[in-house]
């Protein structure tokens, strides 16, 4: 068998790996990017996953981006080739769907950006696998059915990595990680809307530690 190539997917799936938690962020104010991104990077998490929920997600990312240039820097709840197009062309180093459209994943997977559509299926999985994706965003975790669930469904999946988004805490974390498929973990708890409201980064930071804690404490036992 050959080498496989280095490319820009694979790194940016090895940076994630590394990390093991990937913060979702809902971001109402631009003037906020600055000071949230900090509070990550001084928790250990150089990551982000900028949802297009809010009318200037796309702004603060790309503000981020140009700021933070080699940071771990994704647009999140991605639901159209557009939406994947502008996110791509402003610099994002992935992309996350919740769920699973061929064209956004041959439109990353041309550009070299790693994607990770969301499954909850079986079928969804293999949808998914076929379009050329391998990093399986499996949403929502908790209310699909958590981690016996999740364990089920990655049984028939044993070289497909998961990344479980919704619900997911710090209570839960762990017993996430400890499933082999599990990449890395992703969450709004960590940057909850209601700390970016009134603005305690200070907290964020701690949040941040704390899910670092945990991740390394799992790879520890492995």
């Amino acid at each position: 068998m050959g080498v496989r190539p280095v490319t820009r997917v694979g790194l940016v799936e090895e940076r994630l790996r590394f990390y093991g938690v990937l913060p979702v962020v809902e971001l109402e104010d631009v003037n906020q990017a600055e000071d949230l991104f900090a509070a990550l990077s001084e928790g250990g998490v150089a990551v982000a996953e900028i949802t297009l929920r809010t009318p200037d997600a796309g702004v603060a990312l790309k503000k981020l981006i140009a700021r933070h240039p080699d940071a771990l820097l994704g647009a999140g709840t991605v639901r159209s080739l557009d939406d994947a197009r502008r996110m791509v062309e402003i610099g994002a180093s992935f992309i996350v769907s919740p769920g699973t459209d061929e064209e956004v994943i041959a439109y990353c997977l041309t550009h070299d950006v790693l994607v990770i559509p969301g499954v909850c299926t079986p079928t969804e999985v293999l949808r998914a696998l076929r379009a050329g994706a391998h990093l399986l965003k499996f949403f929502p975790a908790e209310a699909a059915g958590g981690v016996r669930f999740l364990q089920a469904l990655a049984g028939p999946f044993k070289d497909v990595g998961f990344v479980p988004t919704g619900g997911i805490s710090e209570t839960n974390l762990e017993s996430y990680l400890r499933l082999p498929q599990v990449a890395a973990c992703g969450g709004s708890w960590m940057a909850a809307s209601e700390l970016l409201a009134a603005s305690r980064f200070d907290e964020i930071t701690e949040l941040t530690r704390r899910a670092l804690d945990i991740v390394e404490m799992v790879r520890s036992d492995l």
